[in-house]
């Protein structure tokens, strides 16, 4: 007969600084890959502003970086669902590259930055983060066969334009 069973042990958060100084490069770089350099800023800010209000209720510090990657990854989409109800004139649409890409590496930022937003946050979540689909479905809010669904879709039209 077995023993009862021992309560998992919870790991406190570390100070907000301390976090956000652990995980701001990741963020930022899933940010720029996700919603464009000209907004990555804006969503940075506010990533990290709801993760203050919602850090004093964090009770397990274990797996922050998806936690954050989370409210960013809900940033990022929220992002995509204001601008698209945002009328923009066609020349003022900013550029979407990497900082200091390359030509080649231009052009498939340019059709990432094309791609409806979920597949764009789920194709960055997968192949910029590495992320499993198990994760990109937590983050996005979602199923695993929806995560799989939406890197599938944004990788062929990928394909189709980039060739």
């Amino acid at each position: 007969m077995a023993g009862p069973r021992a309560a998992p042990v919870k790991v406190a958060p570390p100070p907000f600084q301390q976090f956000l100084d652990a995980h701001r490069v990741k963020v930022y770089r899933f940010l720029v890959a996700a919603v464009g350099s000209p907004d990555a800023d804006d969503c940075f800010q506010e990533t990290f502003l709801a993760a203050l209000r919602a850090y004093p209720r964090l009770r397990d510090g274990e797996l922050l970086d998806r936690w954050i990657l989370r409210i960013a990854s809900r940033k990022a989409l929220d992002h995509h669902r204001r601008v698209a109800r945002d009328p923009r004139p066609v020349e003022s649409l900013p550029e979407v590259s990497a900082p200091g890409a390359e030509p080649a590496d231009r052009a498939l930022w340019e059709a990432v930055g094309e791609l409806p937003p979920r597949q764009r946050v789920a194709v960055v979540q997968r192949y910029v983060l590495d992320r499993s689909y198990a994760e990109i479905a937590q983050a996005m809010g979602g199923s695993e066969q929806g995560a799989r669904a939406n890197v599938h879709q944004g990788m062929k039209k990928l394909r189709e334009r980039i060739g």
